[in-house]
């Protein structure tokens, strides 16, 4: 029986979490993309720990979805900065790096943040 669409993204993030690991020196970005919303997270995998995120619910602007998700990227790059943290590791949690996912990335990028 075929993979539904939930399924396949599933496989996919569990092959790339294989190899991607986050430190408090370089934590991992993890982006969860919805039908209306996305997030982005920035994540210790040593001790388990969210050290900051962002979301469109937040003072994201924009029209489009694109221009919500640049928004979010560069609001993740501030709230790193604070953190003292200049370079993380992109985990795009199974979804196509196209649209949206790479909005927040280039938005994280033009923020300041180095992946």
């Amino acid at each position: 029986m075929a993979l539904s669409k939930t399924e396949k993204r599933q496989k996919i993030k569990r092959r790339v979490r294989r190899n991607i690991f986050g430190t408090a020196e370089r934590p991992r970005l993890s982006v969860y993309r919805s039908n209306k919303e996305i997030y982005a997270q920035l994540i210790d995998d040593n001790a388990g720990v969210t050290l900051a995120s962002a979301s469109s619910r937040e003072k994201a602007e924009g029209t489009t979805k694109t221009e919500i998700s640049a928004s979010v990227g560069k609001l993740i790059a501030e709230k790193a900065k604070a953190k003292g943290i200049e370079t993380v590791v992109f985990d795009r949690n199974g979804f196509v790096y196209h649209g949206r996912i790479k909005a927040l990335a280039d938005g994280a990028r033009e923020g300041g943040l180095n992946f």
